[in-house]
């Protein structure tokens, strides 16, 4: 959508007061105030959230041709800033709120702008520390502003990626759970094989998986070579073989033995508060002879640290299967919300690798939380009529 189709409606003035006092809330909590610019470059949102995401884009173009958007979030905005100030790589920890801009697609309703409030830490080396901060203060921001009692749901990606490592998939099944695990798709699913494209087709991806992998890409690639093949929609050969061997080893569910695969459904199927959780998973590992030490210590550790702050850790959901449906995230991750809503009033977690495609020259510690004001407003009337 370009940016000269108006929006429907305007943040209004109720949104407006609870937008200030989280921010003056997030501010006696040492968050210094940083508002990056309403318009963004589109290509940072689009490499990052593919093609699809147009549709949800404001956009516009400078004299120079080059795609810009209003904001359609705030995560990438600030770290684009903290990378390019003198702090960048030292620790630093910044509040913003105001609007931002998501065209609603066909069918949808309401209005494309929005007010959004958050915090965002980079630079800790403490981790643990660090993310129990800022989901403490998310909360207590979102208490002051009037929602309390908000029902707290955790996850790990950084653990679901240490189990991932110790089970030892080939790396197109790899692929294939992570996505499906951030795209909230249950395991039956993941591990269902796609369908096949015809008859023919199969018999070739049925007789790669049966030889050497290294002798199979040889095949295609050979094959390609007396085709007269060198490149097809920008790939060269090479790739091309290796995209066959892939959808060979999915067809067939090569490399995923029926232990593994249940090993993944008990996995991914631990569910309760932090402490009981932690048991479970830590008896898992155990049998299933995983070394999850590491990360289940820093989980441990976290927990510590929330409850330090005064939070219930038994109020608190850790599920294995949850995530955020967004691909950076790369450790802790949460939600909060009133229990009967359907959207999340508050969503955030870590994501370590982020600023290195963003420029950084090495990954850099970064935690943050977004509350979304409208939600905000919704809970803060259920907790009332509670």
């Amino acid at each position: 959508m370009r940016v000269t189709a108006a929006t429907d409606k305007a943040p209004d003035r109720q949104g407006s007061d609870r937008l200030a006092a989280l921010l003056a809330h997030f501010e006696r909590e040492g968050f210094a105030r940083h508002e990056p610019k309403l318009l963004q470059p589109a290509s940072v949102f689009l490499d990052r959230s593919g093609e699809d995401f147009r549709g949800h884009l404001y956009l516009t173009a400078d004299a120079s041709g080059a795609e810009l958007c209003l904001r359609p979030e705030y995560t990438i905005p600030v770290c684009l800033d903290y990378l390019a100030s003198a702090q960048a790589g030292a620790a630093a920890s910044f509040a913003y709120g105001g609007s931002i801009f998501r065209a609603p697609l066909h069918g949808e309703t309401g209005g494309g702008e929005f007010l959004q409030a958050g915090i965002e830490s980079f630079g800790r080396e403490d981790r643990e520390a660090a993310d129990a901060e800022i989901l403490g203060a998310a909360l207590d921001a979102a208490a002051a502003a009037g929602a309390r009692g908000l029902a707290v749901r955790i996850g790990d990606a950084g653990l679901v990626g240490a189990f991932l490592d110790g089970l030892d998939l080939p790396p197109v099944w790899r692929r294939r759970v992570e996505t499906g695990h951030a795209r909230g798709q249950s395991v039956a699913d993941i591990f269902t094989p796609p369908p096949r494209n015809g008859v023919e087709q199969a018999g070739v991806l049925a007789a790669l998986t049966k030889v050497d992998p290294a002798d199979a890409r040889r095949l295609v690639e050979d094959l390609l070579s007396i085709a007269g093949i060198t490149a097809v929609g920008g790939r060269s050969a090479a790739e091309i073989a290796e995209r066959f061997l892939d959808q060979a080893t999915l067809a067939e569910g090569a490399g995923v033995s029926s232990e593994k695969r249940a090993l993944a459904e008990a996995f991914f199927a631990i569910e309760g508060a932090p402490d009981i959780a932690s048991a479970a998973l830590r008896k898992l590992a155990e049998d299933a002879k995983l070394n999850l030490t590491a990360a289940l210590d820093s989980f441990d550790t976290r927990a510590s640290f929330i409850a330090a702050r005064g939070l219930n850790l038994d109020d608190m959901i850790f599920s294995a299967s949850f995530a955020r449906h967004l691909d950076y995230y790369s450790g802790f991750v949460f939600e909060a919300r009133h229990a009967a809503a359907r959207e999340p009033v508050i969503g955030g977690g870590r994501y370590d690798r982020l600023l290195r495609t963003l420029g950084a020259t090495s990954d850099i510690p970064a935690v943050g939380a977004a509350i979304w004001i409208d939600r905000l407003d919704s809970a803060a009337r259920a907790g009332v009529a509670a």
